[in-house]
């Protein structure tokens, strides 16, 4: 998560999931309250319902791990997905990650996002120039073992420098994400899950090197985008959990949602961040945007996995998106957290 100041903040809390008017049409495997076994394939897609994830304790000093047990308490489930994020020479999967997928009580896959890019460029990972930084980290991810999601350079719509020779064009995203993923299964890499995640704001999706990002069918496996909502009427991105998965790019055109069903059929689509926001001291309910959550799932089957980005300040320090501001948007997001179609095993 990366929220920006007004106005620059349409480049962090919007990420975009758009399209109500899905492509595809729903499916009873893929939405109805899973009744039976929902488990996980070997690109970690649920057979049925819908992977639950969380981040918390973000812009804070608490270790990550112990941010996410107590949110867990306080939701009342279990995170499946343990979002966390690195940069550069950043040595994980951590000690700390790694106990946190070791739980036979709470079964927890990582999701990790990793700016490979961190001191150097995205044109340089791409020529080779960071080459050392993937062997060590695929051998790293070799000893670990485990399935994880792999997330290179989350909101690169953010990062992009439209200049010629910037070593931050569109384009050069796509080679350092195909570069580095390409590296690692020369490498022997099996076990990560790789994840191109957007911000899917319709700011960025509106320009005309956006369609460059993408890196290309063969090294993407899912489909994420981090996208929040306002709970405050009148205030940046007002609405409800349907606006969240909605918004489509300025002057028209395929919302994100409807882009990747359509460009890339098949793949899974992950809310890799979400929440509902509103500004710090002025206190609003987010009832109404998690009541929403389910029936909007049910139209988007190709929607496979959402996680909760959970903060009592974001980076700018004026916007909360926990989930337990109010005692009434604690209770609706306890209620969602127990709805069956989140039961699913990690197989």
């Amino acid at each position: 998560m990366r929220l920006a100041k007004l106005p620059k903040f349409l480049t962090a809390l919007t990420a975009v999931l758009a399209g109500a008017g899905a492509v595809l049409a729903p499916t009873t495997a893929a939405t109805a309250a899973p009744a039976a076994n929902c488990v996980t394939d070997a690109k970690l897609v649920p057979s049925c319902g819908v992977l639950w994830g969380g981040a918390a304790g973000g812009f804070t000093s608490t270790p990550r791990d112990q941010a996410l047990k107590t949110w867990e308490a306080a939701s009342g489930r279990t995170a499946s997905l343990f979002h966390q994020y690195h940069k550069g020479d950043e040595a994980f999967p951590t000690k700390a990650e790694i106990a946190m997928t070791n739980d036979p009580a709470n079964p927890r896959v990582l999701l990790l996002n990793w700016k490979i890019a961190y001191g150097s460029s995205w044109a340089k990972v791409a020529k080779g120039e960071q080459n050392k930084r993937i062997d060590a980290f695929a051998a790293r991810a070799k000893a670990y073992g485990k399935k994880f999601f792999l997330v290179l350079n989350h909101e690169p719509e953010n990062d992009v420098v439209a200049k010629k020779g910037s070593g931050y064009e569109a384009k050069d995203f796509a080679a350092m994400y195909r570069h580095t993923i390409k590296r690692l299964r020369s490498q022997g890499v099996t076990n990560v899950v790789n994840v191109v995640a957007y911000m899917g704001n319709e700011k960025w999706m509106a320009q005309n090197w956006w369609a460059d990002l993408y890196p290309g069918d063969d090294v993407v496996d899912w489909i994420g985008l981090d996208s929040y909502v306002s709970v405050e009427k009148g205030y940046y991105h007002f609405g409800g959990f349907a606006d969240l998965l909605d918004r489509k790019p300025k002057g028209g055109g395929l919302g994100f949602y409807d882009w990747a069903v359509t460009k890339h059929k098949g793949k899974p689509v992950m809310v890799a961040e979400w929440g509902a926001y509103h500004r710090v001291g002025r206190n609003t309910d987010k009832s109404a945007v998690y009541n929403g959550v389910v029936a909007e799932l049910q139209k988007r089957p190709a929607i496979k996995a959402i996680v909760h980005f959970d903060t009592k300040k974001d980076d700018q320090g004026d916007r909360d998106i926990s989930i337990d501001s109010t005692k009434a948007s604690l209770a609706a997001f306890k209620k969602l957290a127990a709805n069956p179609i989140f039961k699913v095993k990690i197989g």
